[in-house]
């Protein structure tokens, strides 16, 4: 995930730029980058770090000139460094790239044999070099990115420069979005509306497999193939506040429908279906220091809590070592056991909640290793940690968590297939299995959220509802506790969750005639168990909204609501059933008219005790 941005016009654009990328600070943190045409020829400049080093860079070694592009980066390829920031330069060619060159080895093997010397890591620079050996042979700049993208597999969203045809820029995008902003005497390419907004309300959105040629005096859009695109502009009416919600009534149902982007940015590049591994590299313990490892502590608040309990599942089935989950505010005021053979694991969104980093500290004290997952940049407890794993959620304005909690999921989904592999408890067949169904799942959620309007009309019913209960067992367990946190939070409705075997141990007391119980019934191990649980709240005179798999014809039997999802592996369903929930909670909170994005009492992020 990275920022861009890009300026055609007849004005000083480098503070342009610079404005842009500020506006995209959250597509990308490890190193920024500027590149300008001065009249003679295209100026670099990069540095490693957050934006503030660029505008500090700027100060130093100013970059004059109208035509140039930008970009704010998240390492996939590539350590975060100088060299490895963007824009990427090769002869009179420079490249701006957002995505995975997937066939970057073969591409890059052939390049070295031609006696190309790369200066970077990244896939990004073969764009450059592949562009400027077409204009080499005598392509125009327009034919010679064309000639290159068809030989690109993968995704992309790209800027392309060249000082042979200095007064234009090309744009192209695969599955990563890009948009082109309109203005008098002057254009634009953006990551993302709001880097553009200040300058141009129209905009012409590039769908896949487009490029566009732009230039002072006008924009022109074609398919890769070279058939030409017509298209009329948007007027974008929003408000800044507006613009960064997306076009949503709220930041939160911009961030639910954000998960499928979201997952596939965390598992971007992490991923090697045909050895069945996970890449992580030095981010999380070394196969020599995991080999000494005999039990797992995972320490989380609220909802990465239940992140915890549902990663438990996993690194016990995957790995068959042991798991404790603790709560950070009672971790922190026990006398923990610990030491070196205990690897603690440590999850917080923000990176900065109070007792999980009180925790981290502890635990490394009592002579731990500590991992945290994170998705904040160089916080507070990724500095506090011996390793990190970052999810690629982007920035969460929200309160209530959504896109962070399945990117925490995924994260640990991954660590429990990387360890169980390095500890050899998980053959490689059964391990690209399970990564191959994982990779499905950013396409099984977004067909989910297709049907977000069944859960809308279902919530118009349920609103006025005094109370809920959410059952579920074993992985969904958790899931169940997130569905009656979500609720609570942000609707102010009384919410339990419980697992659906402890029913009758009191939970069976709360039910009374039409209270709304949510199971989460998926067609899995405990299948027939849970349907029992429903009977027994149904022959209470309970409002039963089931959650279920595609095809369950026996479920409507004891369900007066039913919300059908993709069938997937039985260990990754909490990254499906999750979903309606999280949307069932937004819109009985929207249509009670509570504020969404900031329900009453609580912070983003809990930074004191």
């Amino acid at each position: 995930m990275c920022g861009i941005v890009g300026f055609v016009g007849k004005q000083e654009c480098s503070e342009i730029l610079l404005d842009g990328l500020r506006k995209l600070e959250y597509r990308g943190y490890d190193s920024a980058g500027l590149a300008v045409y001065d009249g003679q020829r295209t100026n670099v400049l990069r540095v490693e770090g957050k934006l503030a080093g660029l505008v500090k860079a700027l100060q130093d070694r100013p970059l004059p000139g109208s035509v140039g592009i930008g970009h704010t980066r998240w390492a996939t390829h590539g350590r975060p460094s100088e060299e490895n920031a963007h824009p990427h330069k090769a002869g009179p060619v420079v490249v701006v790239h957002n995505g995975i060159i997937e066939n970057h080895t073969v591409l890059r093997r052939e390049l070295v044999e031609a006696g190309v010397v790369f200066s970077s890591e990244t896939d990004t620079e073969i764009i450059s070099h592949l562009v400027n050996r077409e204009i080499g042979a005598g392509a125009s700049l327009e034919a010679a990115v064309r000639a290159t993208l068809k030989r690109i597999e993968g995704s992309y969203a790209i800027a392309v420069s060249s000082e042979t045809e200095p007064d234009k820029l090309i744009a192209a995008r695969f599955a990563s979005p890009l948009v082109i902003g309109l203005g008098e005497g002057e254009n634009y390419i953006a990551s993302d509306i709001p880097a553009i907004l200040a300058h141009t309300r129209n905009v012409l959105f590039l769908d896949d497999g487009e490029m566009a040629v732009v230039s002072i005096d006008g924009v022109r859009i074609s398919t890769i193939e070279g058939k030409p695109v017509t298209r009329e502009p948007k007027r974008i009416e929003w408000s800044a506040t507006m613009a960064e919600r997306g076009g949503y009534k709220h930041f939160m149902l911009k961030e639910i429908h954000e998960q499928p982007r979201a997952l596939t940015d965390t598992l971007r590049g992490r991923i090697s279906l045909e050895r069945g591994e996970v890449h992580l590299g030095d981010a999380t313990p070394e196969t020599e220091t995991l080999a000494l490892i005999k039990r797992i502590v995972i320490v989380a608040c609220g909802t990465s809590w239940h992140a915890a309990l549902v990663g438990r599942q996993w690194i016990e089935d995957f790995c068959r070592i042991p798991v404790d989950v603790e709560l950070g505010s009672e971790f922190r005021y026990r006398d923990p056991i610990l030491g070196a053979d205990v690897l603690v694991i440590a999850i917080s969104q923000s990176g900065e909640t109070a007792d999980t980093l009180a925790a981290v500290k502890d635990a490394r004290k009592r002579g731990a290793k500590v991992l945290s997952i994170c998705n904040v940049i160089e916080s507070s407890i990724p500095r506090a940690s011996d390793y990190v794993v970052y999810t690629h959620a982007g920035p969460e304005i929200g309160v209530a968590s959504t896109k962070a909690f399945v990117t925490q999921l995924a994260a640990l989904y991954l660590i429990a297939i990387d360890f169980a592999r390095r500890i050899e408890s998980m053959d490689a067949r059964t391990a690209s299995h399970k990564l191959l169904e994982l990779v499905r799942v950013p396409l099984l959620v977004e067909e989910i959220l297709q049907n977000a309007s069944q859960i809308e009309k279902l919530a118009a019913e349920l609103r006025d509802a005094q109370g809920f209960l959410f059952i579920g067992r074993w992985i969904n367990y958790p899931i169940a506790l997130e569905g009656a946190l979500k609720l609570k939070e942000i609707s102010y409705i009384h919410a339990e969750g419980y697992p659906a075997g402890e029913m009758k141990h009191g939970p069976i007391a709360l039910i009374e005639e039409n209270l709304p119980v949510v199971a989460i019934a998926p067609h899995d191990r405990v299948y027939e168990k849970i349907l029992s649980n429903m009977q027994e709240a149904r022959a209470r005179r309970a409002r039963i909204i089931a959650l279920a798999t595609h095809g369950d014809d026996e479920i409507s039997s004891c369900a007066d609501h039913i919300f059908f999802m993709p069938e997937v592996d039985e260990h990754l369903e909490p990254l499906l059933t999750v979903v309606p929930l999280q949307l069932l909670a937004y819109y009985i909170a929207d249509g009670k008219g509570t504020d969404v994005d900031q329900p009453r009492n609580l912070a983003k992020s809990v930074t004191v005790e």
